[in-house]
């Protein structure tokens, strides 16, 4: 028996191992079914399961006997369904089977955990922000703020990094080499936008770039893809000056899509001291309130800033 063979039995006893041990592990009550008597199986008994997942009894049966069968996507997906499985038992149950996954979009927004907030805070001196799945911005630190600009002053499809690539003129003019980075860019987005194919934002942030960028008109019916890449990236910046950083980024375990990107000074340019600058400066720009901040303060009764000065200047 050859190394392929082996490989292949050996990830069909192991998805019959996990689909056996998920079966066990759920108790009747926790998917609507009755206990029932004289049960003598621990957790599910194996027509259940299949009951929940609308295929054959002696089809899943194989399954958990490791027989030579291929499970199609949309039955390993309402098997994961069916055991109950959370997002990462889900990935192991696809890898198992041999199938890329396709990628559900979970309902509500996309959370940033607060260790990763704080590792964000800790990075003084280096730009970073998360991203999200379709390439949201959802949180940043002061360094990409004071280089990139206030994040929090754009909303909806305008804080994105492909929206800021190809439809912010701001954004793009301090991109030094835009053209080459904003292709190879686009390349990994599409990379990234396959499993999440039809879904309702991706598409029509697609189409609204499709209509304000003639770049991204012509580039994105080429199908480039491209993995995700590190490198050098300058910025122009109309205060700082040109400046050379490290960009790198990596996937944040703890949800699906999220991605922290860092971008390092170059320790042989005079970027370090550039971006000090540059955040003490931002340190004297007050920072706008957002709606929800605000809305908060006068419930409060909290006085507003523009109150406070007010304030202030009757106290003299």
């Amino acid at each position: 028996m050859d190394g392929v063979s082996d490989s292949h039995n050996e990830r069909r006893r192991a998805l019959a191992a996990f689909l056996r041990s998920r079966r066990e592990r759920l108790a009747p009550a926790e998917v609507g079914l009755p206990n029932g008597f004289r049960r003598r199986t621990s957790g599910l008994r194996r027509e259940e399961v299949a009951q929940l997942a609308g295929i054959g009894v002696t089809w899943y049966t194989w399954l958990e006997q490791g027989r030579r069968v291929s499970p199609s996507a949309e039955v390993l997906d309402a098997l994961a369904t069916a055991l109950r499985l959370d997002a990462a038992e889900r990935r192991h149950l696809f890898v198992l089977a041999d199938r890329p996954p396709a990628l559900k979009r979970e309902a509500g927004p996309e959370v940033v955990d607060a260790p990763i907030r704080r590792l964000l805070a800790s990075l003084t001196r280096q730009p970073a922000y998360v991203t999200g799945r379709r390439w949201d911005i959802l949180v940043w630190n002061r360094a990409a703020a004071a280089v990139f600009g206030d994040y929090a002053r754009l909303e909806g499809d305008a804080r994105n990094i492909m929206h800021l690539m190809f439809a912010n003129p701001a954004h793009r003019a301090m991109l030094a080499d835009w053209p080459s980075l904003a292709a190879v860019t686009l390349a990994m987005f599409r990379a990234d936008y396959a499993p999440y194919r039809g879904d309702p934002d991706f598409e029509r942030l697609i189409a609204n770039l499709r209509a304000v960028s003639a770049e991204f008109r012509e580039w994105w019916p080429r199908q480039e893809i491209a993995g995700h890449l590190s490198g050098h990236k300058r910025v122009d910046h109309p205060v700082g000056g040109q400046m050379l950083f490290e960009y790198t980024s990596f996937a944040v375990s703890t949800a699906e899509g999220l991605r922290l990107a860092v971008y390092t000074p170059v320790a042989e340019s005079d970027t370090e001291r550039r971006l000090a600058g540059l955040m003490r400066q931002a340190d004297r720009i007050p920072r706008p309130q957002s709606k929800a901040v605000r809305a908060a303060r006068k419930i409060a009764g909290a006085p507003s800033a523009s109150a406070k000065a007010a304030a202030k200047r009757r106290a003299r």
